[in-house]
Protein backbone atom coordinates (compact mmCIF):
# COMPACT_ATOMS: atom_id res chain seq x y z
CA UNK A 1 0.00 0.00 0.00
CA UNK A 2 1.25 3.48 -0.72
CA UNK A 3 1.21 6.41 1.69
CA UNK A 4 -2.03 7.89 0.38
CA UNK A 5 -3.96 4.63 0.87
CA UNK A 6 -2.60 4.29 4.40
CA UNK A 7 -3.55 7.87 5.30
CA UNK A 8 -7.11 7.31 4.08
CA UNK A 9 -7.43 4.10 6.09
CA UNK A 10 -6.11 5.60 9.34
CA UNK A 11 -8.43 7.08 11.96
CA UNK A 12 -6.43 10.25 12.68
CA UNK A 13 -7.65 12.33 15.62
CA UNK A 14 -4.72 14.55 16.62
CA UNK A 15 -5.15 18.04 15.05
CA UNK A 16 -1.52 18.33 13.90
CA UNK A 17 -1.57 14.82 12.43
CA UNK A 18 -4.81 15.71 10.63
CA UNK A 19 -3.14 18.77 9.06
CA UNK A 20 -0.19 16.64 7.95
CA UNK A 21 -2.55 14.07 6.44
CA UNK A 22 -4.44 16.82 4.59
CA UNK A 23 -1.20 18.25 3.20
CA UNK A 24 -0.16 14.80 2.04
CA UNK A 25 -3.56 14.16 0.43
CA UNK A 26 -3.36 17.54 -1.33
CA UNK A 27 0.08 16.55 -2.64
CA UNK A 28 -1.38 13.32 -4.00
CA UNK A 29 -4.37 15.09 -5.56
CA UNK A 30 -2.14 17.65 -7.27
CA UNK A 31 0.74 15.45 -8.42
CA UNK A 32 -0.34 11.84 -7.88
CA UNK A 33 2.76 10.96 -5.88
CA UNK A 34 4.90 12.08 -2.97
CA UNK A 35 2.53 11.44 -0.07
CA UNK A 36 5.10 9.64 2.07
CA UNK A 37 7.78 12.22 1.24
CA UNK A 38 5.39 15.00 2.27
CA UNK A 39 4.71 13.37 5.65
CA UNK A 40 8.44 12.78 6.24
CA UNK A 41 9.40 16.33 5.25
CA UNK A 42 6.75 17.95 7.46
CA UNK A 43 7.67 15.61 10.31
CA UNK A 44 11.33 16.59 10.08
CA UNK A 45 10.47 20.31 9.93
CA UNK A 46 8.32 19.96 13.05
CA UNK A 47 11.04 17.96 14.82
CA UNK A 48 13.61 20.67 14.09
CA UNK A 49 11.14 23.39 15.13
CA UNK A 50 10.57 21.60 18.44
CA UNK A 51 14.32 21.42 19.00
CA UNK A 52 14.86 25.14 18.36
CA UNK A 53 11.88 26.19 20.48
CA UNK A 54 13.19 24.00 23.32
CA UNK A 55 16.53 25.83 22.96
CA UNK A 56 14.71 29.13 23.51
CA UNK A 57 14.16 30.41 19.97
CA UNK A 58 11.06 32.55 19.60
CA UNK A 59 8.42 30.95 17.32
CA UNK A 60 8.19 34.15 15.24
CA UNK A 61 11.92 33.89 14.37
CA UNK A 62 11.38 30.24 13.49
CA UNK A 63 8.49 31.16 11.18
CA UNK A 64 10.62 33.79 9.45
CA UNK A 65 13.20 31.07 8.83
CA UNK A 66 10.55 28.78 7.39
CA UNK A 67 9.35 31.59 5.09
CA UNK A 68 12.92 32.23 3.87
CA UNK A 69 13.39 28.50 3.25
CA UNK A 70 10.08 28.32 1.35
CA UNK A 71 11.07 31.27 -0.86
CA UNK A 72 14.47 29.70 -1.57
CA UNK A 73 12.90 26.30 -2.35
CA UNK A 74 10.46 27.90 -4.80
CA UNK A 75 13.33 29.79 -6.45
CA UNK A 76 15.37 26.60 -6.84
CA UNK A 77 12.37 24.74 -8.28
CA UNK A 78 11.79 27.57 -10.74
CA UNK A 79 15.46 27.40 -11.80
CA UNK A 80 15.51 23.63 -12.38
CA UNK A 81 12.07 23.08 -13.89
CA UNK A 82 11.79 21.80 -17.43
CA UNK A 83 9.96 24.22 -19.68
CA UNK A 84 8.25 23.72 -22.99
CA UNK A 85 7.33 20.44 -24.58
CA UNK A 86 8.62 17.29 -22.95
CA UNK A 87 9.75 14.59 -25.33
CA UNK A 88 8.13 11.17 -25.21
CA UNK A 89 11.42 9.77 -23.90
CA UNK A 90 11.43 12.18 -20.94
CA UNK A 91 7.79 11.39 -20.19
CA UNK A 92 8.60 7.68 -20.26
CA UNK A 93 11.50 8.25 -17.86
CA UNK A 94 9.29 10.22 -15.44
CA UNK A 95 6.46 7.67 -15.64
CA UNK A 96 8.85 4.77 -15.13
CA UNK A 97 10.39 6.37 -12.05
CA UNK A 98 6.97 7.04 -10.53
CA UNK A 99 5.52 3.62 -11.38
CA UNK A 100 8.48 1.83 -9.81
CA UNK A 101 7.44 3.38 -6.47
CA UNK A 102 3.87 2.05 -6.83
CA UNK A 103 3.99 -1.44 -8.36
CA UNK A 104 6.43 -4.31 -8.87
CA UNK A 105 9.23 -3.66 -11.40
CA UNK A 106 7.92 -5.99 -14.14
CA UNK A 107 4.50 -4.37 -14.05
CA UNK A 108 6.04 -0.88 -13.92
CA UNK A 109 8.03 -1.64 -17.07
CA UNK A 110 4.87 -2.99 -18.75
CA UNK A 111 2.73 0.02 -17.80
CA UNK A 112 5.22 2.82 -18.49
CA UNK A 113 4.67 3.24 -22.23
CA UNK A 114 0.95 2.47 -21.89
CA UNK A 115 0.50 5.31 -19.38
CA UNK A 116 2.49 7.80 -21.46
CA UNK A 117 0.65 6.85 -24.66
CA UNK A 118 -2.72 7.14 -22.86
CA UNK A 119 -1.92 10.66 -21.67
CA UNK A 120 -0.51 11.71 -25.04
CA UNK A 121 -3.63 10.42 -26.82
CA UNK A 122 -5.96 12.67 -24.78
CA UNK A 123 -3.66 15.69 -24.59
CA UNK A 124 -4.75 18.80 -26.49
CA UNK A 125 -2.61 21.96 -26.78
CA UNK A 126 -3.61 24.69 -24.34
CA UNK A 127 -6.18 22.50 -22.57
CA UNK A 128 -5.60 20.90 -19.15
CA UNK A 129 -5.37 17.12 -19.33
CA UNK A 130 -8.60 15.43 -18.22
CA UNK A 131 -7.55 12.05 -16.85
CA UNK A 132 -11.22 11.06 -16.66
CA UNK A 133 -10.89 10.53 -20.41
CA UNK A 134 -8.79 7.44 -19.63
CA UNK A 135 -10.82 4.52 -18.34
CA UNK A 136 -9.13 1.67 -16.52
CA UNK A 137 -11.06 -1.57 -16.89
CA UNK A 138 -10.40 -4.89 -15.22
CA UNK A 139 -10.80 -7.77 -17.63
CA UNK A 140 -11.63 -11.22 -16.30
CA UNK A 141 -9.19 -14.06 -16.96
CA UNK A 142 -6.29 -11.68 -17.63
CA UNK A 143 -3.19 -10.83 -15.61
CA UNK A 144 -1.71 -7.41 -14.89
CA UNK A 145 1.02 -8.03 -17.46
CA UNK A 146 -1.65 -8.48 -20.17
CA UNK A 147 -2.55 -4.79 -19.81
CA UNK A 148 -2.95 -2.94 -23.10
CA UNK A 149 -4.06 0.47 -24.30
CA UNK A 150 -7.14 0.59 -26.48
CA UNK A 151 -7.35 3.83 -28.46
CA UNK A 152 -11.03 4.34 -28.96
CA UNK A 153 -14.17 3.02 -27.40
CA UNK A 154 -14.46 -0.19 -25.39
CA UNK A 155 -17.96 -1.52 -24.86
CA UNK A 156 -17.80 -3.66 -21.75
CA UNK A 157 -21.48 -4.64 -21.83
CA UNK A 158 -21.54 -6.54 -25.12
CA UNK A 159 -23.38 -5.79 -28.32
CA UNK A 160 -26.82 -4.20 -28.28
CA UNK A 161 -27.97 -6.27 -31.26
CA UNK A 162 -27.09 -9.86 -32.18
CA UNK A 163 -25.97 -8.81 -35.68
CA UNK A 164 -23.51 -6.20 -34.40
CA UNK A 165 -20.02 -6.85 -35.74
CA UNK A 166 -17.55 -7.98 -33.11
CA UNK A 167 -14.36 -6.96 -34.93
CA UNK A 168 -13.41 -4.44 -37.57
CA UNK A 169 -11.99 -6.11 -40.67
CA UNK A 170 -9.30 -4.49 -42.77
CA UNK A 171 -10.32 -3.74 -46.35
CA UNK A 172 -8.33 -5.54 -49.00
CA UNK A 173 -6.52 -3.35 -51.52
CA UNK A 174 -7.60 -3.80 -55.13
Amino acid sequence: KDGNVLLHEMQIQHPTATLIARASTAQNDEVGDGTTSTVLLIGELLKQADFYIAEGMHPRILMEGFELARAKALQVLEDVKLSGEMSREKLISVANTSLHTKVNPKLADCLTEICVDAVLSIMRPGVPIDLHMVEIMEMKHKTELDTSLIRGLVLDHGARHPDTKKKKKKKKKK
